[in-house]
């Protein structure tokens, strides 16, 4: 008896080391919050109208607090990184230590995190130039971390550094499989947010709708 009993406690005690190794290790979920559909989009977009883009004088990424606290120890960028990465390890401030990032835009896999960058599908200095140059420090904050709207991505840091504040009027993801996902993405985040959009950028996203 007393050896089944040491037996059944070393089983429980092996059963649950197993459980606590992978819920350090599992997979994180990798998903953009999911965008409006491509007709949601058609609409959203067909009722803005296309206006000229405000001054980019006075614009500051300071303007837009970013990487602010999350929970605990992690702030919005390692928050991002654990949610859309792959078997991600963090240590004791939150730094991802190691895991997989698949990068959306250019169909790269990275194993380091120090390759990959949080994008704000939305430029901030972009953001400015369609309406947050006249918002409250406040929602400018909230755009910059927003995990609940399709906001934030992690891709590969020099693509990321390649799109700059750039609008689909002048750059897309080189993945053609991803265009869509990007567009209705881009107008659900404008449209909730208040913010314009230019002729060249509206022309540029109607086109890929369309083709949704």
């Amino acid at each position: 008896m007393r050896n089944r009993a040491r037996a059944l406690a070393a089983a429980v005690t092996a059963a649950a080391t197993t459980a606590l190794t992978f819920a350090a290790t599992a997979p994180a979920q990798a998903a953009l919050p999911t965008p409006i559909s491509a007709s949601t989009a058609r609409s959203y977009l067909a009722s803005m109208p296309a206006t000229g883009e405000h001054s980019r004088t006075g614009y500051s990424r300071d303007l837009f607090p970013h990487w602010i606290t999350i929970s605990g120890a992690c702030n919005t960028r390692e928050t991002v990184l654990k949610r859309d990465g792959s078997g991600v390890v963090t240590d004791s401030s939150c730094a991802a230590t190691s895991g997989s990032w698949y990068s959306p835009y250019d169909g790269a896999t990275w194993s380091a995190a120090s390759d990959v960058d949080i994008d704000h599908l939305i430029p901030l200095a972009e953001a400015w130039d369609s309406g947050a140059w006249n918002w409250s420090t406040s929602k400018r904050q909230q755009l910059a971390n927003d995990l609940t709207r399709p906001q934030l991505l992690a891709v590969t840091d020099n693509v990321n550094q390649s799109k700059g504040d750039q609008d689909p009027g002048t750059w897309w993801p080189s993945r053609t499989a991803y265009k869509c996902t990007y567009a209705r993405a881009w107008v659900q985040v404008k449209h909730y947010y208040g913010l314009s959009v230019d002729s060249a950028e509206k022309s540029a996203l109607t086109s890929v709708l369309n083709g949704c």
